[in-house]
């Protein structure tokens, strides 16, 4: 069913009076950012002028070089202007993608932080959420990122409040998980700019019909996601994926759902073709990989993160896993660790 911010009109909605003048946004694009996400959050600007026939928003969009930059699948943008200073009450926009860290450079740092201080509304989307915590702006604040990005954005920033929400909203701080969260955002700005009605209505012109709040988290449900609908092997995987620093013992897992071992390894057997024992350090090692890929931690540190008490036994599971030691991944030298 269809969940909206208000009950849906087909019609145009009503005219209110136009504003002074539009409110800008200014798209910081990353080098290889996602182009979903900064489509998803310019084309409900788009929409909301058309449908209402007045000029509500306008946008530029802005990058280190000031010429072009490319997004993460291959296509080129041009720019409107480089890290110059922009209007004290533009909105701006970071629009992050892969290697983020890479992209987000001092010169784009030095740019977030002056225009902070100038008192500009910032905002993340997708992995731009991760520049704008690096520059120091998210700090004592709520903030979301992409869920594969979660583990090494709570590594790396322990002064912001993350969450697992679509989007946030705080205070002049925004983020967004990335994909079409970018519209859900957009969608609450222009409610709060011009009403529900035609926040509404621009939902309609796109084909947009599950409008989620920041209360909605970004991931699908574990039933929906491992494809089996079984409450109690749901709330043991819920219960793995929240201690995997610290991991639960099969019997101690089986004890909380009220089964016996043997129980819950046949249940991990009938549905997922694996023990409860494997798959749990299945996703201990995609979120080392995760932690590898994506910060500078080192590899023990990495192996702790993870419930590995023993940098070789990590070294050993993770080339089992990946037919590749977590040194090589990382494109280090690993030393001794590397031939275990």
């Amino acid at each position: 069913m269809h969940k909206s911010l208000t009950a849906r009109s087909s019609s145009r909605p009503t005219r209110r009076p136009a504003p002074e003048k539009p409110r800008r946004f200014v798209f910081l694009l990353l080098d290889r950012f996602t182009m979903m996400s900064f489509a998803g959050a310019i084309e409900p600007l788009r929409l909301a002028n058309r449908v209402s026939g007045q000029s509500l928003y306008e946008w530029k969009l802005a990058g280190e070089n000031g010429t072009e930059v490319r997004c993460s699948n291959g296509t080129r943008m041009r720019l409107d202007l480089g890290l110059d200073e922009i209007l004290r009450d533009d909105t701006v926009m970071v629009c992050g993608g892969v290697d983020v860290a890479e992209a987000t450079t001092r010169p784009v740092l030095n740019w977030l932080r002056r225009e902070a201080r100038r008192g500009a509304a910032i905002g993340g989307l997708c992995t731009g959420a991760w520049a704008v915590a690096r520059a120091g702006l998210l700090d004592g604040k709520r903030a979301t990122i992409h869920w594969e990005n979660q583990d090494s954005f709570l590594e790396e920033f322990d002064k912001v409040r993350l969450t697992k929400s679509v989007f946030v909203v705080d205070g002049n701080r925004m983020t967004t998980a990335g994909g079409t969260a970018s519209i859900d955002l957009m969608l609450r700005i222009i409610a709060q700019d011009h009403g529900e009605e035609l926040a509404n209505t621009v939902a309609d012109q796109m084909i947009y019909n599950s409008i989620r709040t920041d209360q909605d988290s970004q991931r699908l449900s574990i039933p929906t996601r491992i494809g089996v609908r079984h409450p109690k092997l749901a709330q043991v995987i819920g219960r793995m994926e929240a201690n995997l620093e610290d991991p639960i013992s099969p019997a101690k897992l089986a004890e909380e759902v009220a089964m016996s071992t043997r129980q819950l390894e046949r249940l991990f057997r009938r549905y997922l073709n694996r023990s409860p024992k494997r798959y749990y350090m299945e996703i201990r090692l995609q979120k080392a990989r995760n932690l590898l890929m994506q910060t500078e931690m080192s590899v023990i540190n990495v192996a702790l993160a993870c419930g590995f008490a023993s940098p070789s036994h990590f070294s050993k599971c993770y080339r089992a896993q990946y037919s590749t030691t977590p040194y090589r991944e990382r494109g280090t030298s690993g030393g001794a660790d590397d031939d275990d």
